[in-house]
């Protein structure tokens, strides 16, 4: 039967932060329903040999999601193109793990995606656990001047200059569609018929990178990468990968590949040259080093949280707080640093985020789907997130 949308997932090790997700694709597609009338969207959860259950924890509690488990972590690309193998949508969107969506998100991008006739693949803005836009929702095409000014500090420096920001494109509005060379991996949705001419992702690249091959491969193709700007979605980002001296070295041997593979002339000598260096000067310097998926999340003294959003998403929220020896609710919201957003029938996935976009920075959010006993959260792009665990 031919389906209109195909989700591919690829996880390891983040069940509680997939369940979130998986909600909020729930809803997506609940949504479309209404709009198409018809149930056409189908949603693959390819498990890369999780070691924390992940499979038994959600297969039941998500009946409508395919899953495959593999015996060894396959990566990123190789994982992905097992679902493209098995996709029969028109479109394919990969989405990350660690990511929510708005109720709207898939009959907006389908819509556009339809109404725009040399669209390819289509991404969207991302904001991280604490609502800070994500500068990787849009990027340039990375030649050696723009990976020039991007490992130097220049785009940095000017981070809306065109000359030294074509990294991030900092200068294009983040609130208008455009036009872009590079879409993240986390939410790419392709036309399949695309995908079909130009192949999957490159399994060549086992963790990163793979998202800017397959974005300069579909325009070689003659197709264009849209960055639509009218739905946002949140990334807690860093959740199923490390932002280790191992992340960095990884990061990096995937631009040389995309260079080996893409760059000829007597130029990519010294473009291949130039990142192998950094690959070694910024492994040394980072200090940051972090694990693999989540953490449950631990207090010293009294924590007090906010509860923001549905009454009955709320009571559940007091439950999975029980596993706390001490807490507290607060009624005041300026009385408490750290919020619980409880999405429900009255408080949307899509009011979340938008919430979370206006939020002050010494706030700490965590977002609870209803009929779930988690809560999760994450303050920073470059650390680990936290989850809440009734268990």
């Amino acid at each position: 039967m031919l389906m209109l949308l195909t989700v591919i997932i690829v996880n390891y090790n983040v069940k509680y932060f997939l369940e979130q997700c998986l909600c909020s694709v729930r809803k997506a597609i609940g949504e479309m329903t209404v709009a198409t009338g018809e149930r056409n969207v189908e949603v693959y959860v390819i498990d890369n040999n999780s070691t924390d259950g992940s499979i038994e924890y959600l297969q039941n509690r998500f009946p409508f999601v395919q899953f495959i488990k593999n015996s060894v972590n396959q990566g990123f690309s190789k994982a992905n193109n097992q679902g493209i193998q098995k996709a029969k949508g028109k479109y394919i969107l990969f989405l990350n793990p660690d990511t929510i969506l708005p109720e709207d998100a898939f009959t907006k991008c389908i819509a556009f995606m339809e109404s725009t006739a040399d669209a390819g693949a289509l991404g969207v803005p991302m904001i991280d656990g604490t609502g800070q836009y994500l500068k990787e929702s849009k990027r340039g095409f990375p030649s050696l001047w723009v990976s020039f000014c991007k490992m130097s500090g220049l785009t940095r420096w000017f981070p809306t200059s065109k000359l030294f920001a074509r990294y991030y494109l900092g200068h294009l509005n983040n609130q208008e569609t455009n036009k872009v060379d590079i879409l993240s991996g986390a939410f790419m949705m392709v036309q399949k018929a695309v995908l079909d001419k130009t192949g999957g992702f490159d399994e060549q690249f086992f963790m990163y990178g793979e998202d800017i091959d397959l974005s300069y491969r579909l325009q070689q193709s003659g197709h264009q990468n849209y960055y639509f700007s009218d739905c946002t979605i949140i990334h807690f980002k860093g959740e199923s990968t490390r932002k280790d001296s191992k992340y960095v070295r990884l990061f990096y041997k995937a631009m040389v590949q995309f260079v080996q593979k893409h760059f000829h002339g007597e130029l990519a000598w010294l473009y291949t040259g130039l990142l192998e260096a950094v690959i070694w000067l910024r492994a040394a310097i980072t200090v940051v080093s972090r694990e693999h998926g989540e953490r449950t999340i631990k207090y010293e003294g009294t924590p007090a949280f906010y509860l923001a959003g549905d009454d009955k998403s709320g009571n559940e929220v007091r439950s999975v707080l029980t596993t706390f020896p001490n807490y507290s609710i607060i009624a005041i919201p300026e009385d408490a640093k750290e919020w619980i957003f409880c999405e429900g029938s009255s408080y949307s996935f899509k009011q979340i985020i938008e919430q979370l976009k206006t939020c002050p920075d010494w706030l700490k959010p965590f977002i609870h789907a209803s009929g779930t006993y988690t809560i999760v959260g994450s303050h920073s792009k470059d650390q680990r997130g936290y989850a809440i665990v009734m268990e």
